[in-house]
């Protein structure tokens, strides 16, 4: 367990929860599905599990510091990896994997980001301990892959091949390819297949193996994050990160590595994950009422209202009358309302708000 060091990343705007999740106070920080912890509060309970407190790491974006320090008061700063700007995941991932591996060369590492929703935890620790027992044994890149229960376009999806690896149990597989998010057509095939899973997001694997990962796949990455192995844990660190970043590209783990490894495998289980990337998919996970509506907020009324999520501060009154599959949501100084068919373009509301009222809004 000392060899195991769990990696949260909280970097994210999570823009396509706007209007409740903005720039100053992104989703992850947030207890959107009310339960009286936040989603990284979540995502830290459920790993204190399987690692030691110390061992863990939180990267984000140096504005959201000190919500981490608020909403985490077990972390220590030090724990604290601070990006300057937004780069995707593999920077992400190399700037923890190089400090780990100072800490500890010898580590097992689990990456998963802030803001997903476990089910059936019990499982999950169950099926997390599996994949590190094998990951600290194997030079592998190991992703947890999940049942798809629908043709799903927004997540991204695993193919198996067919013979169980290394002789491990029925349910780990060495991966054939790696498909970013389908059209619907696609999504169908794949489900009807049985040989797609949809891609988690959270990932296990050794120091050793993923430093050598990027080296071979993400040469220049692994270079400008290698010349700061002096700087690590000093105060030489800030000012190496700030510069690096403004060096490196913009890439997705999937995309600069896991697409292109041969050694990259997946353990296949159901432990009731979700994503909750968007309101349709919070819409999936949340107890509805006989109309099939969501409701958040003590003072809503609904008539002749179905398959809506509803999202109110307490105490404002809000009637809804005649309303089939829509998301209303307000944040006190925003009002969003939409079709869930047409969530996907909350993103492009966003924009449009930036540029004509500026950041107060986002």
């Amino acid at each position: 367990m000392e060899n195991t060091y769990c990696v949260i990343m909280a970097g994210g705007i999570g823009s396509r929860f706007w209007p409740l999740s903005k720039s100053t106070m992104p989703k992850q920080f947030l207890d959107i599905l009310g339960t009286g912890r936040t989603f990284i509060q979540m995502t830290f309970d459920r790993f204190k599990h399987i690692c030691p407190v110390e061992n863990f790491i939180i990267v984000t974006n140096q504005d959201y510091k000190e919500l981490v320090l608020e909403q985490l008061p077990e972390i220590q700063e030090s724990q604290i990896l601070l990006e300057p700007l937004r780069r995707n995941t593999a920077p992400c991932i190399a700037y923890a994997s190089n400090r780990v591996r100072k800490m500890n060369p010898d580590a097992t590492m689990v990456v998963a980001p802030s803001d997903h929703l476990i089910l059936n935890e019990p499982e999950f620790q169950s099926q997390l301990q599996k994949g590190i027992a094998f990951a600290s044994k194997n030079n592998a890149l190991l992703t947890l892959g999940i049942p798809p229960s629908r043709p799903e376009t927004g997540f991204g999806y695993i193919q198996i091949e067919n013979e169980v690896a290394n002789g491990e149990s029925d349910s780990l597989y060495k991966v054939k390819t790696f498909t970013e998010k389908p059209n619907l057509e696609m999504a169908k095939i794949f489900l009807e297949s049985g040989e797609f899973y949809w891609n988690s997001g959270i990932f296990i694997w050794s120091i050793q193996s993923i430093c050598e990962a990027f080296k071979k796949h993400l040469p220049d990455i692994h270079e400008l994050f290698s010349k700061g192995e002096k700087m690590y844990g000093t105060a030489d660190e800030v000012f190496f990160i700030n510069k690096t970043y403004s060096e490196c590209q913009n890439t997705s783990i999937d995309y600069g590595i896991m697409e292109k490894a041969d050694n990259v495998y997946v353990l296949c289980a159901d432990f009731g994950w979700s994503d909750v990337g968007t309101w349709g998919a919070l819409y999936g996970q949340q107890p509805k009422t006989e109309e099939d509506n969501v409701v958040k907020g003590d003072s809503v009324f609904l008539y002749d209202t179905q398959n809506s999520i509803v999202n109110m501060p307490d105490g404002k009154v809000a009637i809804l009358q005649g309303l089939d599959g829509y998301i209303v949501v307000d944040s006190e100084e925003v009002l969003l309302i939409c079709r869930k068919e047409d969530e996907q373009h909350i993103r492009h509301f966003v924009n449009d708000v930036r540029l004509q009222k500026g950041n107060k809004f986002v």
